[in-house]
């Protein structure tokens, strides 16, 4: 594989971290604190919504450093591994989490009577874009279990 592209799907998966974390520091807390102030009926959410948001976090940036190794196998030619299998069930296992996470929390919130349809609409595409990524992961994970089944059958062959 050509190494632009190589690079450039490393510095995007840097990118994406640095957006994520730059939001967790610096525009969900004052979100949070404006959202208190417009809706004091519902301050006493505030702090649970944010704990909320930052443990998905957590399955996120794992999934992106296990992107980040599943490429790193790539560049060193050996894209057809256990690891490699390793990498992305570990990264669908960090999609399932997520979408897991923002259903709970929309549940959560739905049962307060807090859940406005703007949130349940955002809450609604991260599940559902989180589930996608687990599909393709696992699609992914079977061709590679395939391809290592066919690869260790062809090796003994020989």
């Amino acid at each position: 594989m050509k190494r632009g592209k190589i690079l450039f799907l490393q510095i995007a998966i840097y990118v994406i971290g640095a957006v994520v974390f730059s939001l967790c520091i610096f525009a969900l807390p004052p979100l949070a604190s404006s959202a208190a102030e417009m809706y004091p009926e519902y301050a006493y959410l505030q702090y649970p919504v944010l704990i909320g948001l930052y443990v998905t976090v957590i399955p996120f940036c794992f999934a992106l450093y296990q992107a980040l190794k599943l490429i790193s196998y790539i560049t060193q030619n050996n894209p057809f591994s256990v690891p490699a299998v390793k990498a992305l069930g570990l990264i669908k296992y960090s999609a399932m989490t997520i979408g897991v996470l923002y259903i709970t929390g929309m549940i959560v919130l739905g049962t307060q009577n807090a859940l406005h349809p703007g949130i349940a609409i955002i809450g609604l595409v991260i599940f559902f874009a989180s589930m996608a990524i687990m599909a393709f992961s696992d699609v992914l994970q079977e061709l590679l279990k395939n391809v290592l089944k066919m690869k260790t059958e062809n090796d003994l062959t020989i």
